[in-house]
């Protein structure tokens, strides 16, 4: 069985330094090249590993640094997926929200280049002996979810069973199998779409594009199986379930109970990150579909806010989902990663540091030093 690195970890992005914004936006108005906004990039993950490695952390990211969105930036790099960019709306109320980007397949989806491969290469050379450098991507079911069937072009895909799914998987396995070569042996696919399907509103959505709530996440369970079919000798695989994080607000809510069974029982994945920081995450009741071998990590500790958790309710916590499932196939992280969109939450870096150390402080308490 495929162990992470440690009882606690993260999701994976961090707030970016002002420095590395306002080389992005010097980039963005042709002040700098890419090469120069590369070279920012470089600095700013060397010092993130440092401080991950300085707050004790064992795996470590490169903070999702280089990119805008945590899904868009690595699916348009896919051979036949285009980015509807996203605009900014003005609510009633005056707020902001975002309408997210919407990925489009216009043609056959292939691996067309190694994504993140030089990423990793830059990443693996900063992190010391003894810890394990993690990439993050988001999880294949982004091509399908938000556009459904409308979304995908019926010129390259009359069907989509099976030729869309196989293709798609096929591109992962191939970005896998170059991120394996270069000593690649953790990967995070991060997934909106199942812990959506447990919101009655996006499940009714769901219904409007013409899917059923009830089957997608089965249908996404032989999707992703697909994917780990291909997966390379030796890589853990794990899945993080996200309900929004853009600027500390969150997007959907709902128990895992509609999507646990698909999740848990039938996707072959090593592990997964669950958001449990709140009671629009509901109860832990769905862990008892937790086979044996599969790692839970609980994300009892927010990253939207700054306000730290209680320990002694962390350990409760612990010891509820520990009714559901055994205590060593259990492990503690954040729920979300600080800053899933360049955007970052409303959260100082004091207390992205605070809230970590708490983690690991807590896991160490309960699991000992493993």
């Amino acid at each position: 069985m495929h162990q992470l690195p440690a009882r606690y970890d993260h999701v994976g992005s961090f707030l970016r330094p002002q420095y590395l914004l306002e080389a992005r936006e010097q980039k963005a108005k042709g002040q700098i090249s890419p090469e120069q906004l590369r070279l920012v990039e470089d600095r700013a993950i060397s010092e993130i590993v440092k401080f991950q490695e300085d707050v004790g952390l064992k795996s470590i990211t490169d903070g999702e640094f280089r990119r805008t969105y945590f899904h868009v930036d690595f699916l348009e790099q896919l051979g036949g997926v285009q980015a509807d960019i996203p605009v900014t709306v003005l609510n009633g109320d005056g707020s902001v929200a975002l309408a997210p980007p919407v990925m489009r397949v216009i043609d056959k989806v292939r691996h067309a280049k190694d994504i993140q491969l030089a990423d990793f290469q830059y990443l693996k050379s900063q992190v010391s002996a003894g810890n394990t450098p993690k990439v993050t991507i988001p999880s294949p079911t982004m091509l399908h979810f938000r556009g459904g069937r409308a979304g995908i072009s019926k010129t390259a895909y009359p069907e989509l069973e099976p030729s869309f799914y196989d293709d798609v998987a096929k591109a992962y396995g191939d970005e896998l199998r170059s991120l394996a070569a270069a000593g690649c042996t953790y990967v995070q696919m991060d997934d909106t779409n199942l812990a959506y399907l447990c919101d009655e509103k996006m499940r009714e959505a769901a219904r409007q594009r013409g899917d059923d709530p009830n089957e997608l996440p089965h249908r996404y369970a032989a999707f992703i199986n697909k994917v780990v079919a291909q997966k390379p000798a030796g890589m853990t695989l794990a899945m993080h379930l996200c309900r929004g994080n853009f600027k500390s607000t969150h997007a959907a809510a709902g128990n895992y109970e509609p999507v646990a069974e698909a999740l848990l029982k039938e996707m072959d994945l090593d592990a997964y990150f669950l958001e449990y920081d709140d009671t629009r995450s509901g109860d832990f009741k769905p862990l008892r579909y937790l086979p044996k071998g599969k790692t839970v990590v609980l994300g009892l500790v927010t990253t939207k806010f700054g306000e730290m958790e209680d320990k002694d309710e962390l350990k409760r916590r612990i010891e509820q989902a520990a009714k559901y499932a055994p205590l060593e196939q259990l492990a503690l992280s954040p729920q979300c990663g600080f800053s899933s969109t360049v955007h970052g939450n409303n959260i100082a870096v004091e207390a992205q540091r605070a809230k970590l150390r708490l983690v690991i402080e807590v896991a160490q308490e309960v699991w000992g030093n493993t």
